[in-house]
Parts: C-alpha cells; structure tokens; sequence
C-alpha cells in the first residue's frame, strides 16, 4: 500500500466521467494533477482539490514528474492525447472507446509497444466483482462448454447528438464478451434502428461468432421504458445470469439445461443458487490495478491490444448497422 501511495497520476479531462476519475484517485492518495481546458471548471477542482496541480495543457502537466495520467475527454480527442502522453514515456489509462478508428487504434498499440509503455483502456465493468466472478466459474468449469452470451443494455436515454447508442452502450459489452471467451468475433452481423435524429440509430441488434465456436448477441437502445442491463451466460450442463440494473444486482446460477442423452430433448431444471461477489466498485478496482502497473509488469486485463480488438468489431459492426 505504501508503494502505492507514492505514486502521483494526473487526469486529463474534468468532465460526466473524468470527475468520477478524480474523486477515486483523491480517495486512493494519488491524485496530483488535472488537466482541463476550461478554466472555469479547473479552478472549481482546483479549490476542491488544493494539493492538486491544475493544467490548461496536457503540455504543463508532462512537465511535471507524473508516474500516470488518465485520459477521459471525448473520444475523438483520445488518438492525439495519448499519442502526445505515450511518447512522452508515460503510462497511461485511456477511457472507452480507445479510439474512433481501427487506424487510429492501431497506432497507439504499436507507439505503447515501441516505447514501452503499459497502456490501458477505460473498460471498467471487465473489473465489476460479478463479472470477474462469472469469469472464474467459466473458467472452473461450473457451466459445462460455454455455448452462448447475451446481454440487454437498455435504457430511456442518454440520448447523444455526436455518437450513435451502439458506440455508447455496447463497448461495455464487446469487451466483456471477449474477456470471457477469451478471444475476438470471427463473424459479426448487425442491423440497427432510427427513429430520432437522421444516421444516429436509436436501438441496435448484433449477432456474434467466436474463434471457439461460442455464439452471442448485444441488444442496446436507448429508446426503452425503463433501464435494464443483463448478462446472460449458457453452458452446456448450467446458466448465469446477471442483473446489474437491479437494486440488488443479483448474480445466480441455474442449474438447467436441455438433456439430449436419450435422443430425445429432456427439460433439466435443478435449483437456482444466488452467487455472492465482492462489494467494491468497479472503477476503485480498476484504478487500483492501473497503480499496480505504473510499471514494468504489463496488465493482462483491458491493456490497449484488447481495447484494440474492441475498436475492431465496433468499427465493422457500425459499418454494417450503417448501410
């Protein structure tokens, strides 16, 4: 713990997420800087924050000794920022999406590579406490074969003007798909709806095939009554559900399947059992394993190859809903 208290991370961007940044890190003794081009708003942290640094430019902040930074602006500033940040030789937390094109994504992987950098990608809810949990019973075996993964992420709005809702809600998904079928889609099919603005789509259906067979669907819009976001994960001798839009966001195991032993299918429906996880939030667990690896030990989980590939199957998917 000590070690990490000595560290010193700066957050470029005060803004909707870069706030939630800055309180966590403040809270975890390793806030020291904020970069913000508002001046306003800067001096409102500033007076919030006043052992902190403040910066108008990512420029003033390279000049000082930060062992990390977070980026949390828009996406579209994300390419020149961490491109600025890495060759800077530091280490650095982009947020989600990576980037806005595979070009772009690409570069900043092989930029990090060449100088060395471990960069990682804002892909919080890979570290949600249930997630990692349905992970491990992947991985145990619980399930049987994976087979199958959905995931509803539904709500009445935020509706954006610059973005269409499947580059705003489904990153989350994409990546968590592929953390826990530990690999990228192979084919991808998917269509979409408009129905508020011309050429942003309001609600969006895509269809997923993995190197390993394992098949999937990500629903999102942002045009729906009421918030719903649900993963569900099928295997061949069990199933998981979870409800993270529930007060109680319940995390259960359903011990059903289809039995074809017989030649015949046969309904096996065994008990339902709640799964308990740790209670920690899920950017306190990220930015803890983002300090971890202000080093030369490089993350595993979210690094920007996976954040990448996450880039890659947003790209084609939005060309197809596009058409």
């Amino acid at each position: 713990m000590a070690d990490k208290i000595n560290k010193s991370i700066c957050v470029v961007g005060a803004g909707y997420w870069g706030k939630n940044h800055i309180r966590t890190l403040n809270r975890l003794n390793v806030l020291k800087g904020i970069v913000e081009h508002d001046n306003d708003t800067l001096n409102t942290f500033i007076k919030k924050y006043p052992e902190v640094n403040g910066h108008l430019k990512i420029e003033d902040a390279l000049n000082e000794d930060y062992d990390g930074f977070i980026i949390a602006t828009p996406a579209k500033t994300h390419f020149e920022i961490g491109k600025t940040i890495i060759n800077a030789g530091k280490h650095v937390l982009i947020e989600k999406p990576l980037t806005l094109s595979i070009k772009e994504a690409k570069e900043l992987v092989a930029l990090a590579d060449k100088n060395k950098i471990n960069a990682m990608v804002g892909h919080v809810l890979l570290f949600h406490p249930a997630v990692k949990k349905i992970k491990k019973m992947i991985d145990n075996g619980e399930i049987g074969d994976l087979q199958y993964i959905y995931s509803n992420r539904l709500n009445l709005g935020k509706v954006r003007t610059e973005e269409n809702v499947f580059w705003s809600f489904a990153p989350h998904d994409i990546a968590i798909f592929q953390y826990l079928t530990d690999s990228i889609p192979m084919k991808i099919n998917a269509n979409g709806s408009t129905f508020l603005q011309e050429g942003i789509p309001d609600s969006t259906m895509t269809q997923l095939e993995y190197e390993n067979g394992v098949k999937g669907h990500i629903f999102v819009s942002w045009l729906h009554p009421f918030k719903e976001h649900r993963l569900v994960v099928i295997g061949s001798e069990a199933m998981i559900s979870f409800e993270d839009s529930l007060e109680d966001k319940p995390l259960k195991l359903y011990s059903k399947k289809i039995d074809l032993k017989s030649g015949i299918p046969e309904k096996v429906d065994g008990p339902v059992k709640l799964v308990p996880f740790e209670n920690k939030k899920p950017l306190d667990i990220e930015l803890e394993y983002f300090i971890d690896h202000l080093s030369n030990v490089k993350p595993k989980i979210s690094n920007v190859e996976h954040g990448y590939e996450v880039v890659k199957t947003l790209v084609e998917a939005s060309e197809q809903i596009l058409r």
